[in-house]
């Protein structure tokens, strides 16, 4: 019986949290959906990334080098793109990315920075981009090999 009470005092508790619609904007990076895109595609064309190069490879660094890589993109669909969100898979890459529209036909850069700073050998890191796209999440690469420093 008092399972019972406990599962039934949680399903309210989860029921009334859920009613909370104090955050009343939502963020475009919860649209996961690919058929939302299509629905902007009757109206007109969605925003596509065209990337020059989607992996870079800065061949050897020497432990504690940081290097940096421009991935330059057009936007060749028909609307203005907008990139919700950037991640990336360590906190030694950091990305900069147009906060703002990027109009159909205009160019922008997504810029990835790689600190080697406590890494050793071959390193394999992805950057990921949510954006108002059709698909909506386009992932970007960066390697290198880190070599320890020579002494003299």
């Amino acid at each position: 019986m008092k399972y019972l009470i406990l599962l039934f005092s949680i399903a309210i508790g989860l029921g009334l949290n859920s009613c909370d619609n104090s955050d009343k904007n939502i963020s475009t990076d919860v649209v996961n959906n690919s058929k939302s895109a299509s629905v902007v595609n009757k109206m007109g064309s969605t925003a596509r990334f065209s990337f020059e190069e989607t992996e870079h490879d800065f061949g050897k660094i020497i432990q504690g080098e940081k290097v940096t890589y421009s991935f330059k993109f057009t936007n060749t669909g028909g609307s203005n793109l907008l990139i919700s969100k950037v991640s990336t898979s360590c906190g030694c890459t950091v990305s900069k990315y147009p906060k703002k529209p990027v109009k159909s036909g205009e160019v922008g850069y997504i810029e990835a920075t790689f600190d080697s700073k406590h890494k050793k050998g071959y390193q394999n890191k992805t950057i990921t981009i949510m954006a108002n796209t059709e698909p909506n999440k386009t992932t970007l690469r960066v390697k290198t090999q880190v070599v320890q420093p020579e002494n003299n």
